[in-house]
């Protein structure tokens, strides 16, 4: 007979504040039951916190109950997940390696990160490697996957000139990254209060912008990770849109024209892709810097203050009661 299990979910609201709710989910026969341990926060969590959705969309816990027909993982595992659940796994798009794409797959809203526990699709769970702190790969399930999907399919290669607009929890890890591929870091930032960090985490230049605009000139840079909010301002190469935002950006045709521009987003990968993107982070000892917070509505909302006050550095982590262990 399937288990019946109960847990603890946090939810956004209308008003922004956080509601505890209790959930009771039978257990089926490809799902598995996660003690979570940690879970990252991001700039996309601040768009569901006014509505009435589990919150949280990507972390790390220990598998505590699986269903009968589950092969893929353990009870004990310890596993990393992002907010994709159930594609298809027979589209162009699965087949393809691109299931991140799926149109019949379910939304992140449906399951949340920020709660006790939660049931995931077994086959979605990714066995974390031995030697990287749960800490360090919750969030990089989010941002470290999104910045390895662009990295590794888009002719990034060692020596290139890697530009990075924007020094917050997205940003850093493309630096981290970038840096570890061997390519020349070349930050872009609105002041130079984050001159020191980006330099001690792999970045080679730094260069203060005036509206997107470096004060003083710049050598041109291949690639463009576009990791803030507003328009970009390049003169030649690929712009990779990454930060998520609900307003328009107005980006002229006649300025994409006459610089050969190519733009592109990217906003998740597939579990081949993080699976590599992890056996990478722990070769090269990559640790994302975080700022934690206990997994609790207080430790949310606190966590939701700092990151909207600009004063996260430079991820955030909620810690469950399995994780301070």
């Amino acid at each position: 007979m399937p288990e019946t299990v109960e847990y603890s979910i946090f939810r956004g609201s209308e008003s922004g504040a956080i509601i505890t709710e209790t959930v009771k989910h039978t257990i089926q026969p490809n799902e598995a039951l996660v003690e979570i341990s940690h879970a990252g926060l991001c700039g996309a969590d601040k768009l569901s916190k006014t509505k009435n959705i589990p919150l949280g969309h990507h972390g790390a816990g220990i598998v505590r109950e699986i269903g009968c027909a589950v092969q893929h993982v353990n009870i004990g595992d310890r596993v990393g997940f992002n907010g994709l659940q159930n594609p298809c796994g027979d589209c162009d798009y699965c087949i393809g390696g691109k299931e991140q794409y799926c149109t019949q797959r379910d939304h992140f809203e449906k399951v949340g990160s920020f709660a006790t526990h939660a049931v995931w699709q077994a086959s979605m769970l990714i066995k974390l490697p031995e030697g990287l702190e749960s800490k360090y790969a919750a969030p990089l399930m989010c941002g470290g996957a999104i910045m390895w999907e662009v990295l590794t399919t888009n002719d990034v290669r060692p020596g290139d000139r890697i530009g990075i607009h924007g020094i917050g929890g997205l940003g850093h890890v493309a630096i981290l990254m970038s840096s570890a591929l061997g390519c020349d870091v070349v930050v872009f930032s609105n002041s130079q209060s984050k001159r020191h960090d980006a330099m001690a985490i792999g970045a080679k230049e730094f260069h203060v912008t005036n509206d997107n605009v470096p004060e003083t000139p710049v050598a041109p840079v291949q690639h463009l990770f576009w990791c803030r909010d507003g328009p970009p301002d390049i003169s030649n190469g690929t712009i990779y849109v990454l930060a998520v935002g609900l307003e328009t950006v107005s980006v002229p045709m006649h300025f994409v024209v006459k610089n050969g521009i190519r733009i592109q987003g990217c906003s998740s990968a597939s579990r081949k892709t993080i699976r590599k993107m992890l056996r990478f982070v722990r070769l090269h000892e990559i640790k994302p810097w975080i700022m934690t917070w206990p997994m609790t509505a207080d430790g949310i909302q606190d966590a939701f203050k700092a990151l909207s006050e600009s004063k996260m550095r430079y991820r955030g982590v909620l810690v469950g009661e399995c994780g301070l262990a």
